[in-house]
C-alpha cells in the first residue's frame, strides 16, 4: 500500500530541492530569484525541482502578472513528523529517562571515586 506521503518523501530526498526549501523558509521568491540563487542550474533545472515540490504540495505558486512567486508550505513536512518522528519520540524519551534513573541509581550506590590532590611545588 503506497504511503500518501511517498511524493514528500521523494522530493525532500533531493538536496538542491531541500536548499530550494531553505531559501522559501525566509520567504516567498519568484522563479527568477531561485534561479539567481542556484547559478551552477539552468532555468530549466530549476523549474524542474519547483515541479517536484509543487507535485508533492510543497511549494505553492501563484502568478503575479508576468511572474511566479513561490512559497513554502509546511504542511506536509508536518504530516511526515507527526506520521514517522512523533510516535518515536515518546519511546526515546522514556528510553532515557529510564537510562537517568538507572545512573542516578548507581550513582547513589557507589561511592565517588577520591580526587588526586596536586603535589605542591
Amino acid at each position: 500500500m503506497p504511503d500518501d506521503l511517498d511524493a514528500v518523501w521523494k522530493a525532500l530526498s533531493d538536496p538542491t530541492r531541500r536548499a530550494i526549501l531553505d531559501q522559501l523558509r525566509k520567504g516567498s521568491r519568484t522563479t527568477t530569484e531561485l534561479v539567481e540563487t542556484f547559478p551552477h542550474l539552468t532555468r530549466f533545472g530549476v523549474m524542474k525541482h519547483l515541479d517536484v515540490l509543487r507535485q508533492a504540495q510543497l511549494v505553492l505558486t501563484e502568478e503575479v502578472g508576468r511572474q511566479r512567486v513561490n512559497s513554502l508550505n509546511a504542511v506536509p513536512i508536518r504530516e511526515i513528523y507527526e506520521r514517522w518522528v512523533s510516535p518515536f519520540q515518546e519511546h526515546w524519551a522514556n528510553q532515557l529517562l529510564r537510562l537517568k534513573d538507572m545512573l542516578e541509581e548507581e550513582k547513589v550506590v557507589r561511592k565517588p571515586l577520591p580526587v588526586p590532590k596536586k603535589k605542591a611545588n
